[in-house]
């Protein structure tokens, strides 16, 4: 409760002495027989006096105690958007300079299927939309989504700097865009650009084909009006689009360049929105058609248009480059050598040599054992998609105020601080935005890519931290964003966590610095990054160890489950990351949870680690060293988490494996409404939680089971067991939303881990190499089998449909 929750005490009343009880019965029979005395008002006036200065004394303490009170409450809510006051990562001076503009402009937009903008709060914003057909009626593609029925899309390379190639297929059509960067002597801050549109149809027919309908627009966020070229008609050869000024990159200008014959339509518009533009281009569409009865943009612009749309139509097949170039001066010489450099026959070479240099990359990096040519083109969609998927958001988030209080304006939220973050997204189409629990998993592939890419991106995420050392664990930042999500979804809880992944990027990180595996500038870079950074993981591991403790020391376990629903068999934990993953029936602090003490004890190990390598004199030091030793007791983890019959780790709790959901029938006012609730048919008891599944191994997974241990034989034999989680395409979970599905983040972990005591000598060596191999084998089979019917990388395998893809691409 929060607010002053002191209760009054009542003072000890003495017991009155006959001689006083005497004297009030005199008293009171004058009262009754109406003896009045001289002063008599006065006296009758006393008590009314101090009556009323009571009432009014007490009445000023409980306002009091209520402005107290509220003033308690205001400070709490207002505490969870307050910044951690720590120097930010982002203000590291490695993260500026050449850094900075190297980065600075790239495929930022990853909700859309071709979207560049800068790493800037209000950019200018550039991106690609093309007309469809579906049931016979035109339709846009601009904004990824499934129900565009795509066959495939997705960056088949990108270096995550300068330069990408996606392709999509669409209905009969096939398109390529590639995208390039360079910085010049003459280029303005963040250098220039240039996109290639290669469309072509894949059905073969002689019978003349309706003209392909591409769009590409310009818009500027800050509201900034747009300069459009008057030249009314275009055929081929070089043309200026639009051209317009800004503090950051100075004077820019956009040409088109084509040697096809094209027609281009155009139409401008003055708008803060940007998440609608595909609304508002079909909106034009459809009006110009029934006006005129042609599939065209009205050539006509709003005043102080600040979003330009160019319809470029081209005869199949077509080859459409638009250049972007920064810092023209007004009558440079130099403009049609910066345009011809970036168009052509010349595009066409940089192109092919930025493609060998990220082969070469790919093989030095993942490819030494010379996979098939099947095998690695899913390798290099994979961290194409990757890098290709890392977008650039701004906003604030919307932070949930906490239960039984409430802001004077009666909002439900309070908004986080502005706020930037760079980031990979788990889908393009579904989730384009930046998650906690999944952008550890991605840095494990970054940093092994681009170090200085990784640390940009861990820096962004640590700067989000708010006083109390929390991060919000899902970053819905701008309006692209929240048209994304549910608004009943948008608000995050302060008290809620997320596994902390970004440490095993740490770890991985510390450990290549500890063996020397990085230059000398880079080790230097790495190095000053850990030690600003390590005061802001201190404050997040603190906020874990205080918030997720259990009620017994050393024990945790995810807060924020629902203790009191009826509407779910079990209360789902979501913030684990693994959402219904059965845990205790009734939830109370007498949980413990295996998964969150493993996580504790990686980053207890990672903390204490970075302390040591980079001999960093902290007051932690210890604390640290002594907690990794305390969570890394096997004969303490067993006491409270294994089952010595099964060899499997469970959680503990409250539980009862009798419950039921079950249809109850409700009269209100003659309306008979049904829900599906859940009945308890047996008295919980404190126990373990017996269910198999992830959970179960992330001992294992940590490394924590000794080599030679027999705990270590069970594991193995949990793990190849085919009616528990072994299949042919990989390790299953069988739990409801999981169940039947193999999630490629755990297969990783166990096989991880199985390599790891497949290298450690023990009695059980050659059986976790074998398992390993085994393996890892089955997942690539089936991941590149998927990818090459399906044309996706997907989120999670179903075991029950002989290994397809399900979940998100």
């Amino acid at each position: 409760m929060i607010g002053d929750n002191r209760t009054a005490t009542h003072r000890t009343r003495p017991r009155p002495s006959p001689a006083s009880t005497t004297a009030d019965s005199t008293k009171e029979k004058s009262r009754r027989q109406g003896v009045r005395g001289p002063h008599h008002q006065r006296r009758l006036g006393g008590p009314i006096r101090w009556t009323f200065l009571s009432l009014l004394l007490i009445g000023s303490l409980v306002y009091y105690n209520w402005g107290l009170g509220k003033r308690e409450e205001e400070q709490l809510v207002k505490r969870s958007v307050t910044p951690l006051p720590m120097p930010k990562l982002m203000d590291l001076p490695q993260f500026g300079g050449y850094h900075k503009e190297s980065l600075y402009w790239g495929t930022y937009w990853p909700h859309v299927y071709l979207g560049i903008r800068a790493r800037t709060s209000q950019s200018l914003i550039f991106g690609m939309m093309w007309l469809g057909i579906k049931n016979g009626q035109y339709y846009l593609r601009h904004v990824c989504q499934e129900s565009d029925e795509l066959s495939t899309y997705g960056w088949v390379e990108h270096n995550g700097r300068d330069y990408g190639r996606q392709v999509l297929r669409d209905n009969g059509f096939h398109n390529e865009t590639n995208f390039l960067k360079q910085m010049g002597e003459d280029s303005g801050f963040g250098g220039d650009w240039t996109v290639r549109i290669d469309v072509d149809s894949e059905v073969s027919s002689n019978v003349e084909e309706s003209p392909m309908h591409l769009f590409f627009y310009v818009a500027d966020e800050s509201g900034e009006s747009l300069t459009m070229n008057n030249q009314e008609s275009y055929r081929h050869g070089t043309t200026l689009l639009a051209s317009g000024s800004r503090v950051d990159v100075g004077t820019w200008q956009l040409h088109l360049h084509s040697l096809d014959s094209v027609q281009v339509h155009t139409a401008g518009y003055k708008s803060p929105h940007m998440h609608n533009l595909t609304e508002l281009v079909q909106a034009t569409l459809d009006l110009n058609a029934q006006r005129t009865g042609l599939v065209q943009l009205p050539d006509i612009k709003e005043s102080y248009s600040n979003i330009m749309v160019y319809q470029i139509s081209v005869e199949l097949p077509a080859k459409v480059d638009l250049v972007f170039l920064s810092g023209v001066e007004s009558g440079s010489s130099r403009i049609p050598e910066r345009v011809t450099s970036l168009t052509g026959n010349e595009l066409t070479r940089q192109l092919r040599e930025r493609q060998k240099a990220f082969e070469e990359k790919y093989d030095r990096l993942f490819d030494k054992q010379k996979t098939e040519k099947e095998e690695k083109a899913v390798g290099k969609a994979a961290i194409g998609n990757l890098l290709g998927g890392i977008g650039y958001f701004y906003g604030q988030s919307k932070i949930a105020i906490p239960k039984g209080l409430a802001l004077k304006n009666g909002e439900k939220s309070i908004s986080y601080w502005p706020a930037e973050l760079y980031t990979a997204v788990p889908s393009r189409s579904f989730f384009p935005r930046g998650f906690l629990w999944d952008e550890g998993f991605h840095q494990l592939l970054i940093w092994r890519w681009d170090v200085d890419i990784c640390r940009d991106i861990i820096g962004h995420w640590l700067d989000l931290l708010n006083i109390d050392g929390w991060i919000p664990r899902e970053q819905i930042l701008g309006a692209e964003a929240l048209s994304k999500v549910p608004e009943e979804a948008v608000a995050q809880d302060p008290s809620n966590g997320n596994p902390p992944t970004l440490l095993l990027a740490l770890r991985d990180l510390s450990g290549a610095l500890y063996s020397k595996e990085f230059s000398k500038e880079e080790a230097e870079r790495i190095s000053t990054f850990l030690e600003r950074a390590y005061a802001r993981l201190d404050a997040w591991f603190q906020w874990f160890n205080t918030t997720q403790s259990g009620k017994h020391e050393g024990t945790f376990y995810w807060h924020g489950r629902d203790d009191s629903t009826r509407q779910e068999l079990n209360p789902q934990t979501l913030t684990s990351g693994l959402d219904d993953y059965p845990r205790a029936s009734h939830p109370n602090d007498e949980e413990r949870h295996v998964d969150l003490r493993c996580w504790m004890l990686l980053a207890s190990n990672c903390m204490h680690s970075i302390q040591q390598m980079l001999g960093i004199n902290h007051n932690s030091l210890k604390d640290y060293a002594l907690m990794s030793k305390q969570l890394s007791e096997f004969d303490v983890l067993n006491k409270m988490h294994l089952d010595e019959k099964s060899g499997a780790y469970f959680d503990f709790g409250y539980h009862t494996e009798k419950v039921m959901l079950r249809w109850h029938e409700f009269r209100e006012n003659e309306v008979v409404r049904q829900e599906f609730l859940r009945e308890t048919l047996e008295q919980p008891q404190l126990r373990l939680v017996p269910h198999i599944g992830y959970v179960s191994f992330f001992p294992f997974m940590m490394g924590i089971i000794p080599a030679e241990s027999w705990v270590l034989e069970k594991q193995l034999d949990l793990i190849s067991n085919r009616s528990i989680l072994w299949t042919d395409y990989g390790l299953q979970q069988y739990l409801p939303y999981w169940r039947g599905a193999i999630w490629i983040n755990m297969n990783y972990m166990i096989l991880s881990s199985l390599h790891h005591y497949s290298q450690v000598d023990g009695p059980y060596k050659e059986r976790a190499g074998g398992l390993y191999e085994e393996l890892r084998s089955n997942l690539i089979r089936n991941i590149v089998r998927n990818y090459h019917e399906t044309g996706f990388l997907w989120e999670n395998y179903d075991q029950e449909n002989k290994g397809k893809g399900k979940g998100y691409s």
